[in-house]
C-alpha cells in the first residue's frame, strides 16, 4: 500500500491506476523452471518440463479478466486509449512531485536497488519469448516478431541490448546477487524462457504475451523519473519508453505481429482465444508494485546480516564484546540478529537517526581504515546507510543521475574526441593485425560462417548464438549483427 504521506499527496485516481497490476501466485518450480532453461543447451527433460509448466500458468491464467478486445480491428483504438490514460497519469503525478509530494514508488536509493534485484529475473531474459522465432526468419508475417526480438537485443550494439545494460545496472550498484529471491519474482522470467524453446506448440499465446508486454505502462515513467532522482542510471527504463511507442515502435510491432498471423482459413476464433490466453501471462506473479510493495528497511537490514552471519560467526576475535556475548556468539544462529542489532544500538556501536560516520559500526565497514571493508556490497552498504541515518535531517540529498552525468562531461579536446571514436566503433570488427585471446572466438565465427554453403545454415547457426543465454556475450552481440544484416 501507499505511505498514509502519500496517499493525501497524490490524487486519488493515480493512487489506484498505480497499483493496478494484477498478482497471482502459483505453486508452480518457477526458480528451477527459470535456471533450467537459461541455459546454452537445456536438457530434455527441462524442455518437457517447460511444456507442463506453461499449460498450468495457461490454467491460472484462465481465471483473470481480459481487457483485450475480442475483435482485432478495435486493437489499434484499444492501444491508443491505453497509452492517452497512462499519459494523463503520468501528467497528474508530475502535477502531484511538483506540488511537494514524495516519490511514489522508492523511499530512497536503498528502496529502489531492493525494486532492480526484485525485478532481475524477469529483466535478465527481456525479449525472450520471442528467440523460438528467429529460426524462422524466412516467413514474412513473423518478421515484425523477429524484429522485436533484434531490438531486445540492441541489434547486436552492446549500448542497446537490454539484458546487457541491466547486468550493467545491478553491477553498478553491486546487486548482483538476486538468486534467492522468492518463487514470485521468477514467474515471469520462467514464463519468456519456456514460450522461447516452444514457439512451435504456443504461438498464439506468444502473440499474445508480446502484444500485452509491449504496451507502454505507468510503472516505467515513474521508475525512470524516481530513479534518476536517486542517482541511478534510467537508461534500461526510458529506452523502454521509446521503443515501445505505440507509433513506429514496439506496441504497433506487436499489433502488426498479431494481424499478419490470423489465419486465413483455420478457426480464428479458437486462434484469438489463445492470444488472448497468453496476453493473460503477463499478469502472473510478482509484479513492479508487488516488488515495490514488499520493500522493509528493518526487515532488510536484519536480513543482510543473517546472510553474513553463516559465513562470518567464526571470524571474529573474542576480545569483543556486546551486552556480554562475543561477535561469534551473536552470529551463531540467524535470527538472533534482530536482538543483536538492539544490543549495538544499546551499547552506543549505532546511533540511529544520526550522522552514520557518528556510529562505530558503520566506521568499520566504510571509510580509510575500515576493518570491515569489502564484507558487505554496495546494495547492502545503501540499506544500512539508509537505516541508521533514519530521518536525520543531515542526511545528503542524492544529485540525480542526469545532473551527476553532466558533471563529468569534459570539454572536447582531440584526445577526448579519439576516445570517443573508439567508444562510437566497439562491437565492430577488430582490425586484422588485432589477434588476441578476446577476438578469437569472434574470429573463429566469422571462419565458420564462411565455410558454410547456405544462407540457411548460417541463419540457424546465428539464431543459436541469439539464444537467452548466449545474445549478450561477445558472440552473441556479432551473431545478432550480422543476422539482423541478412534478414533486411
Amino acid at each position: 500500500m501507499l505511505s498514509p504521506s502519500l496517499s493525501k499527496a497524490l490524487p486519488e485516481a493515480l493512487q489506484c491506476l498505480s497499483l493496478s497490476t494484477p498478482e497471482r501466485a502459483s505453486d508452480a518450480p518457477s526458480r528451477d523452471v527459470y535456471f533450467a532453461l537459461l541455459r546454452e543447451d537445456p536438457e530434455p527433460s527441462a524442455l518437457h518440463s517447460a511444456v507442463e509448466y506453461l499449460e498450468r500458468q495457461l490454467e491460472l491464467a484462465d481465471a483473470l479478466p481480459c481487457d483485450l478486445p475480442a475483435d482485432p480491428a478495435d486493437i489499434p483504438e484499444w492501444i491508443l486509449g491505453s497509452t492517452q490514460q497512462v499519459g494523463r497519469q503520468y501528467r497528474e503525478y508530475l502535477a502531484a512531485r511538483r506540488n511537494g509530494a514524495p516519490r511514489a514508488y522508492f523511499s530512497g536509493k536503498a528502496h529502489a536497488l531492493h525494486f532492480l534485484k526484485g525485478v532481475a529475473p524477469t529483466k535478465l531474459v527481456d525479449g525472450a519469448w520471442l528467440y523460438g522465432l528467429t529460426r524462422r526468419w524466412n516467413d514474412a508475417r513473423l518478421l515484425p516478431l523477429i524484429r522485436i526480438y533484434l531490438e531486445e537485443l540492441g541489434n547486436g550494439v552492446p549500448e542497446r541490448n537490454h539484458v546487457l545494460l541491466f547486468k550493467r545496472l545491478l553491477a553498478a550498484h553491486g546487486c548482483e546477487r538476486w538468486e534467492a529471491l522468492p518463487e514470485a519474482n521468477f514467474v515471469q522470467g520462467a514464463i519468456q524462457l519456456a514460450l522461447a524453446q516452444h514457439a512451435e506448440r504456443f504461438l498464439p499465446e506468444i502473440i499474445g504475451f508480446n502484444l500485452g508486454y509491449e504496451q507502454l505502462p505507468l510503472h516505467l515513467l515513474i521508475c525512470a523519473y524516481e530513479l534518476d532522482e536517486l542517482g541511478i542510471d534510467p537508461m534500461y527504463f526510458t529506452l523502454h519508453v521509446t521503443v515501445d511507442n505505440a507509433d513506429s515502435g514496439h506496441a504497433r510491432k506487436a499489433l502488426d505481429g498479431l494481424l499478419e498471423m490470423m489465419p486465413r482459413i483455420g478457426d480464428r476464433s479458437d486462434f484469438l482465444a489463445r492470444v488472448a490466453r497468453g496476453y493473460k501471462l503477463n499478469m502472473l506473479g510478482a509484479s513492479t508494485n508487488s516488488v515495490i510493495r514488499e520493500f522493509d528497511l528493518q526487515r532488510e537490514v536484519e536480513a543482510i546480516l543473517a546472510a553474513k552471519s553463516q559465513v562470518g560467526r567464526e571470524a571474529h576475535s573474542d576480545y569483543c564484546r556486546i551486552a556480554g556475548r562475543t561477535v561469534n556468539d551473536w552470529l551463531a544462529e540467524p535470527q538472533q540478529v534482530p536482538a543483536f542489532l538492539e544490543a549495538l544500538q544499546q551499547h552506543g556501536w549505532i546511533r540511529r537517526n544520526e550522522d552514520p560516520q557518528q556510529s562505530r559500526f558503520w566506521r568499520l565497514i566504510d571509510g580509510p581504515g575500515a576493518r570491515m571493508f569489502g564484507v558487505f556490497t554496495g546494495y547492502e552498504m545503501t540499506a544500512i546507510r539508509e537505516w541508521i541515518a533514519g530521518d536525520w535531517q543531515g542526511a545528503p540529498r542524492e544529485l540525480s543521475f542526469r545532473a551527476r552525468s553532466r558533471m563529468l562531461e569534459q570539454p572536447t579536446t582531440p584526445a577526448n574526441a579519439r576516445a570517443r571514436g573508439v567508444l562510437r566503433s566497439r562491437g565492430q570488427r577488430a582490425p586484422a593485425t588485432a589477434v588476441d585471446e578476446f577476438s578469437a572466438e569472434l574470429r573463429l565465427l566469422e571462419d565458420r560462417l564462411a565455410e558454410m554453403e547456405s544462407r540457411e545454415e548460417r541463419m540457424d547457426l546465428l539464431s543459436r548464438l541469439m539464444a537467452p543465454a548466449l545474445h549478450h556475450g561477445a558472440a552473441g552481440l556479432m551473431a545478432t549483427r550480422i543476422y539482423s544484416g541478412m534478414l533486411a
